[in-house]
């Protein structure tokens, strides 16, 4: 096999789990419509089944840097996809479990870590094994896998709704748009079992015959020992026995500027468009319930399209420059949004606004964030500094989605002067958080090694 073919194959298939990512956001967003009505849910107890998902992946994004030292990141993202499958059938609560929302939620937080221990594993194993000079595309494959999922899920769940009456999918149409997950999480458990082990992984635990062996896999000889010896030198380098100490002011200044950026991520607003799409499309522009899972479809379709974009720019223009591009792209989305619910004439204009949010998300915070995270750390402190930083976008994922559907309900958001405008208002402030940060703190990792990037912290 080239070794071409093969580097594809084996970052292909290590981005389904953020394929699953997206497909279980996805699966819940048009499950929840549904889930509302059998279940009886309050404002607050929705809020809790699409939110509880994102605890279980706080604490598996915590756990996945340890996990991810010990056994190493193939074996971790196994442990995930055994958790996805899990999840998946007991999401759709077979006649054999309580019919209750109480387990419900504790297989969605199953699924939970399953997601939060890919989400620091995939990406992170993709930088470690691709060539400097594509390694941002090949991480890109990562957020594209993720909206690939949300594509696939939405047309799994439309194609569920469609065929069934309201009623049906009141009573049992949300449990097969759950049961759809176990397709793609039983094929990315089986396939895990053919790729190899994260050279640099293999290299941090000694074993630096098998780490040639894999860099030989993808890159010529010549260049794959030009490589290991970079990565040995990075682990060398002023190693006297002593311990990495996460708590020294340069790696906490690395490891605080990574979980900044990683946070801002969520506080975009991006999940709340995704989590509540549904309720979006029918609350505040108006649209009938027989158009939101169409429009779901749409939705995800500008998000798969913009991802490809990001994918063959992000290593010709750089990391930053997008970032920038997609912060004026998504404030403008909002601005549309925001002030047409002032304005009270929601509609076309308002659902462009949206889909330019959408794209312009895509385009750069998506994909850039997650290329980022897995080549600014350095290689001793990788493992755990990606934890942190993963950990900590999912616990403000979880803040958002709590916190949006009370906001988008409250008293002062339906009133004037918001009409209902007030989060993405919000969001906007976020945003131009997220220039200011790229701007002061961010450097630009275009075309360098893994190691040429630790000099920028020196």
């Amino acid at each position: 096999m080239k070794k071409g073919v093969f580097l594809l194959l084996i970052a292909a298939v290590s981005a389904l789990g953020g394929l699953l990512f997206g497909y279980d956001t996805g699966v819940i967003n048009g499950a929840q419509f549904y889930l509302t009505e059998h279940f009886k849910l309050s404002d607050a107890l929705k809020g809790w089944v699409v939110g509880s998902a994102l605890l279980g992946c706080f604490v598996g994004a915590i756990v996945a840097g340890p996990l991810s030292i010990k056994i190493g990141r193939k074996w971790s993202l196994i442990i995930s996809a055994i958790l996805f499958t899990l999840s998946a059938y007991g999401s759709g609560l077979p006649e054999m479990f309580p019919q209750s929302v109480s387990m419900l939620v504790f297989f969605r937080i199953l699924g939970g870590l399953g997601i939060g221990v890919a989400s620091m594993n995939a990406p992170m194993y993709i930088a470690e094994i691709a060539p400097s000079n594509i390694r941002g595309r090949m991480v890109t494959y990562y957020q594209l896998a993720i909206v690939i999922g949300f594509f696939v899920v939405f047309l799994a769940t439309y194609y569920i709704g469609n065929n069934l009456t309201v009623a049906e999918n009141i009573e049992f149409g949300w449990r097969r748009m759950f049961w759809s997950e176990l397709i793609p999480s039983g094929l990315f458990l089986i396939l895990l079992f053919f790729v190899p082990k994260s050279p640099r992984w293999l290299a941090l635990k000694g074993k630096d015959k098998e780490a040639l062996t894999v860099l030989e896999q993808i890159n010529d000889t010549q260049l794959a020992s030009k490589e290991m010896l970079q990565i040995k030198n990075s682990l060398n380098q002023n190693n006297d026995g002593i311990k990495v100490s996460y708590f020294s002011k340069a790696i906490l200044i690395i490891i605080a500027i990574g979980t900044v950026l990683s946070m801002l991520q969520q506080f975009t607003g991006i999940n709340a468009v995704l989590y509540y799409g549904a309720d979006i499309f029918e609350k505040a522009l108006g649209f009938g319930k027989e158009d939101v899972l169409a429009q779901q479809i749409l939705l995800a379709f500008v998000n798969l399209v913009f991802t490809f974009v990001a994918m063959f720019t992000v290593d010709k223009f750089g990391r930053k420059p997008l970032l920038y591009i997609g912060s004026v792209g998504m404030i403008i989305g909002f601005l549309l949004l925001g002030v047409t619910l002032q304005q009270e004439n929601v509609g076309m204009l308002s659902l462009i606004g949206v889909l330019i949010f959408i794209a312009s998300f895509a385009l750069s915070m998506g994909p850039v964030v997650w290329v980022l995270l897995s080549e600014m750390f350095p290689n001793k402190i990788r493992s755990v500094a990606m934890s942190v930083a993963v950990a900590a976008q999912w616990a403000a994922n979880y803040v958002v989605s709590q916190s949006f559907p009370m906001v988008m309900g409250s008293e002062t958001n339906n009133s004037a002067p918001w009409n209902g405008s007030l989060p993405y208002f919000i969001f906007i402030a976020f945003i131009l958080i997220i220039v200011f940060v790229t701007y002061k703190f961010i450097p630009e990792t275009k075309g360098k090694t893994l190691e040429e990037i630790e000099g920028f912290w020196e």
